[in-house]
């Protein structure tokens, strides 16, 4: 029910007249490695996605040892939520106070993601996010302001439709390096052979 309802708000907000501000939406990207890297990744994920988790678990971590800690790539965490529930976990690591724990935020979240992202019923669902991030030291106040604030929501879903529009997405994960599609196999060996043709 949670998802059907989500995506006939989408449907909606892309025939209103939103005003959209890329800075607003730039706010929400979240990246890691250095800016002037030759290769930029760009991966466009709903929390909620099953296979989001499984591109995070098997590659980013090897891409953080191998390119971005050595300043040979940058990272970027699209947000697309598909869900309500995708949606409110983007909410709160938007509000994530530093990028490491952001980026620890979005780790905890994909690899407990069959604990959190589970149910019809959105408030244990936001319950179960909350304990993730009072573990990495986010406030519950802090969280809570994060769920309720229209203009972190509005900012994330005018991203969507926008990656959308520009990007044709039609499925989480999109991924993108240097602006071309990666299509192959979510492995880490065939993900590397596309990055080392930059260098």
């Amino acid at each position: 029910m949670i998802k059907k309802n989500f995506k006939l708000f989408i449907q909606i907000l892309i025939f209103l007249i939103i005003p959209f501000s890329s800075q607003s939406y730039e706010n929400h990207i979240l990246k890691i490695g250095d800016e002037n890297a030759k290769v930029t990744v760009k991966v466009f994920s709903s929390l909620t996605c099953p296979h989001c988790a499984s591109f995070h678990e098997k590659i980013f971590t090897k891409l953080k040892e191998e390119y971005i800690d050595k300043n040979k790539l940058k990272f970027e965490h699209h947000s697309f939520p598909l869900d309500l529930a995708a949606l409110n976990a983007e909410k709160i690591l938007s509000c994530a106070k530093s990028k490491n724990i952001a980026f620890e935020f979005l780790n905890e979240i994909y690899k407990k993601q069959n604990e959190w992202a589970v149910g019809s019923d959105i408030n244990p669902i936001n319950n179960s996010l909350i304990e993730i991030g009072l573990k990495l030291g986010l406030k519950k106040s802090s969280m809570d302001k994060c769920l309720l604030d229209e203009k972190i929501q509005e900012d994330i879903l005018n991203g969507r439709i926008e990656a959308q529009k520009k990007y044709k997405i039609t499925s989480t994960p999109t991924i993108y390096i240097n602006e071309k599609k990666y299509d192959n196999k979510h492995e880490f060996k065939e993900f590397k052979k596309k990055i080392d043709k930059f260098f």
